[in-house]
């Protein structure tokens, strides 16, 4: 659904690869036992869930505040490889689905370092 409201942020690739890693992250949950909904289901949600959160936020800030909303997303990326793991060793998930989670992952880690890079290179500019 498109809405007639938009925000700059919305625009960003990064951030809309970060919004659709973090619904597939919520679908794979679903499957998850129903003990692991307070344990790692509801860490790995917060984490992916978390990119895309501090690309928004950050986003509307100044160039050197966003980079520090940049690094937290990176770091949340991070912790997605662990919870991804985590849940294929617990037969949570398929070796497929936890390959497509880590494809996903490091596809975002590189841009969020990518565009990390260049704000550096903007702030040094001036």
């Amino acid at each position: 659904m498109k809405s007639n409201y938009y925000f700059k942020f919305e625009e960003l690739k990064i951030y809309q690869k970060a919004i659709y890693f973090g619904e597939s992250v919520n679908v794979q949950i679903n499957s998850f036992p129903k003990e692991e909904t307070y344990r790692l289901a509801s860490q790995f949600i917060r984490a992916a869930d978390s990119i895309a959160l501090n690309i928004a936020e950050g986003s509307a800030s100044s160039d050197a505040n966003f980079n520090r909303y940049l690094q937290m997303a990176w770091d949340s990326s991070h912790e997605c490889v662990v919870c991804s793991t985590k849940a294929r060793l617990r037969n949570f998930i398929s070796i497929e689905i936890d390959e497509k989670n880590r494809e996903s992952i490091t596809e975002l880690s590189k841009m969020i370092t990518s565009y990390k890079n260049y704000l550096k290179k903007k702030l040094n500019a001036k």
